[in-house]
């Protein structure tokens, strides 16, 4: 199963979320999830920004477009972007070879 399944107007993106790392990265799949590597500690919603920030950097969209819809306080998040198709999403992180 794809990390990335379409929505309405975008996509949702399903996130292993990696705190306190020493490299911010998008390090790859992990089962059914991506796993985001971030820099910025697991408090006061800082991860969750810095995840939302380089998922907007490598989609290529605005960062408004990226937000966090579940799993706020939870290491497995939802994240919904908006305007970008799933198969560009998949594309630009890397996963365009899967099926949908």
């Amino acid at each position: 199963m794809s990390p990335i399944e379409p929505t309405d107007g975008g996509v949702l993106i399903r996130i292993k979320a990696v705190p306190g790392a020493k490299r911010e990265q998008i390090a790859g799949r992990l089962g059914d999830r991506l796993k985001v590597k971030v820099s910025a500690p697991p408090e006061a919603g800082k991860a969750n920004k810095a995840i939302c920030a380089i998922i907007a950097k490598q989609l290529a969209v605005k960062s408004a477009a990226v937000e966090v819809i579940k799993g706020m306080s939870n290491p497995e998040k939802t994240i919904r972007v908006l305007g970008i198709s799933a198969e560009v999403a998949r594309d630009r992180l890397g996963l365009g070879e899967e099926s949908a």
